[in-house]
């Protein structure tokens, strides 16, 4: 398949967002991460053949990409559940009582981090900060940050989500 061919790839609306984002910028990289939150926002995660094809619309290698899609932990390069739940494991969090809040997750929806649910409806992934050390221990799910969290709060929060 011709690089050419891979644009195709990606919706109309997709290829939009990404030029308007393009549009704002001093070079069509430096889209690189809208570009991906982009595609992962109306996806859900970032496949190859949508990167291949990112990457060709911003004029950059593949490889390129996948090394930024790879270092920023919210880019998903695989597929996820419904909703993400990401626990912070920084020491602010780990100093309130993180360590056992993320065994309570893990038991509570029946995975260990770096899986999802049967179901589909979660995925569960460590992440090094959330930014929010005034609420620890704290979680976030989608987009949603909750903290500080107890364990007796987490049947309450995770029925929200569907």
């Amino acid at each position: 398949m011709s690089d050419s061919a891979l644009v195709p790839v990606l919706s109309s609306e997709e290829i939009a967002e990404i030029e308007a984002e393009i549009s704002h910028l001093p070079d069509r990289e430096s889209a690189a991460i809208d570009a991906l939150m982009i595609i992962q926002r109306h996806r859900g995660w970032v496949s190859d053949e949508s990167l291949r094809a990112a990457a060709e619309l911003l004029q950059m290698s593949s490889a390129e990409l996948d090394s930024i899609a790879t270092f920023y932990n919210l880019i998903f390069r695989q597929p996820v559940g419904r909703h993400v739940v990401m626990v912070c494991d920084s020491v602010s969090c780990y100093v309130m009582d993180g360590d056992e809040l993320a065994r309570e997750v893990q038991a509570r929806l029946g995975i260990e981090f770096g899986q999802t649910s049967p179901d589909g409806r979660f995925t569960l992934l460590p992440i090094v900060c959330l930014g929010a050390c005034d609420r620890a221990p704290a979680i976030m799910i989608d987009s949603d940050l909750h903290g500080p969290v107890d364990q007796n709060d987490l049947e309450t929060l995770f029925a929200e989500y569907k």
